[in-house]
């Protein structure tokens, strides 16, 4: 062990003070901070070499000692939070997150072509929800997201995060990014540092589809684009243009709708940036 290299003629009592000491100290200080409410995403950081789990569930740690928490739309509002080393429990931390209420709106006397699509593309849904996962997957040690994040692009709030709209009596899927309603055309930027996992020029929802991943698995999505760009597998620094705003796939207007994922959990891209400049 180094010890035994640094304290030549020590006594065996020594060596043993100094063991006992080491283990007896206290572990490094974690830290936690973001927003905590649903749809927020906190910022850790450990000891390198630690591992934490929560929810007995791991979570990444970087080789520098970062991880991310993400809170999805409904997340449940209890949190026990495990810092190990060497596979035992150093730290524990429990903490609640705060429950949003969203906006709901009720469409009656659609027709049905309105509210769910035509069988005949089923088959093109599916393969777009594939590459969507499989983009979604890369989960690299970078942390690019350190730097905060910007507005891809500026224009007035159309649609904002966990709106649910009940067409005919029928649920919806939640809306889970902000939207920025802007001409086709607009400028958008990258809103942190990152690499571009896909770039699809037309799906069947979402248009010209652009994922950047800002490391940890944590990524930004922009959707209904007229141009994309960037190429997949390019690296994007923050400020970068990535992309030009559309009213491409299932939309009723020209629009940015900019969304964000860490791992399984969908957060709210609003709670990361400034308010929107008049």
């Amino acid at each position: 062990m180094i010890y035994s290299r640094n304290i030549k003629g020590s006594s065996f009592i020594g060596w043993l003070l100094l063991l006992l000491m080491m283990a007896l100290r206290p572990a490094a200080a974690m830290t936690l901070e973001g927003d905590y409410v649903q749809g927020g995403m906190l910022i850790g950081q450990v000891e390198p070499g630690s591992q934490v789990s929560v929810n007995g569930k791991p979570v990444k740690v970087s080789s520098t000692g970062e991880f991310l928490v993400g809170f999805d739309r409904d997340a449940p509002l209890e949190y026990k939070l495990v810092v190990s080393r060497d596979g035992q429990p150093r730290q524990t931390r429990q903490f609640t997150i705060e429950a949003r209420e969203y906006q709901i709106q009720r469409i009656d006397g659609l027709p049905p072509s309105k509210v769910s699509p035509p069988k005949r593309d089923w088959e093109r849904i599916k393969k777009d929800v594939a590459q969507v996962k499989q983009a979604r997957k890369l989960n690299e040690d970078r942390t690019d997201f350190l730097n905060g994040f910007i507005w891809p692009s500026k224009g007035v709030i159309s649609g904002v995060f966990g709106s649910q709209r009940i067409l005919n009596g029928e649920p919806r899927r939640p809306h889970y990014g902000v939207d920025v309603a802007a001409p086709v055309g607009t400028l958008v930027v990258a809103p942190a540092a990152g690499v571009v996992t896909l770039a699809h020029p037309d799906m069947f929802y979402s248009g010209g589809t652009l994922i950047i991943d800002h490391g940890l698995q944590l990524s930004s999505s922009f959707l209904h684009l007229s141009k994309i760009l960037v190429q997949e597998g390019q690296v994007v620094k923050q400020g970068d243009p990535i992309a030009e705003i559309g009213a491409t796939g299932r939309v009723t207007g020209p629009h940015l709708d900019w969304r964000m994922n860490l791992r399984a959990a969908r957060i709210d891209p609003q709670l990361l940036v400034p308010p929107m400049p008049e």
